[in-house]
């Protein structure tokens, strides 16, 4: 009876072990809070869009004053996220259809209500911003003004400053 449990508990550490293994390479880890954390960016997503039509101002707007209080811990600078960001973000291998009825090519792991997703990046001579189409997987320029069907994917630096006490005003970030 002593070889049987010895043997089960081997069989048990193996799996663990190999399990342990296979994770430790994943680029991203559900946090079970309403965010995802990006080990190979070094940043934390948002787990879902904000879920609405959205101009560039009221998505800064957004991330900035209401997404953070919509979590169960409260996490500092947030922000909107680069092209650059978003780009790393697509997956031509998977995909889904959004709430809008748009096919979107992004990580399984983050839910987008539909597929327009502002950028930090505007342009310096007027007041417009870039775009990113997670359905054809390219970008515009358009102005800050328009909502369509624009949303806002919050994103946070993860060297910043972590969870910080909801009673208390988020630390401001140089």
């Amino acid at each position: 009876m002593g070889t049987s449990r010895l043997w089960l508990i081997a069989v048990g550490v193996l799996v663990f072990i190999t399990l342990s293994i296979a994770n430790a390479g994943e680029r991203f880890t559900d946090n079970g809070d309403g965010t995802i954390t990006d080990h190979s960016l070094g940043l934390m997503w948002a787990k879902n869009d904000n879920n609405g039509d959205i101009s560039w101002r009221e998505a800064k707007q957004w991330v900035t004053y209401t997404f953070p209080y919509t979590l169960p811990v409260h996490y500092d600078n947030w922000r909107l996220p680069t092209l650059d960001e978003l780009k790393s973000l697509v997956d031509k291998t998977k995909g889904y259809e959004s709430d809008c009825g748009q096919w979107v090519y992004i990580v399984p792991i983050i839910r987008l209500s539909c597929g327009w997703l502002w950028t930090s990046d505007r342009d310096r001579l007027s007041p417009s911003a870039k775009v990113f189409n997670f359905n054809n997987v390219y970008y515009y320029m358009d102005r800050m003004a328009h909502k369509r069907a624009y949303r806002v994917l919050p994103v946070r630096n993860l060297n910043a400053k972590t969870p910080v006490d909801k009673a208390q005003p988020a630390e401001k970030t140089p």
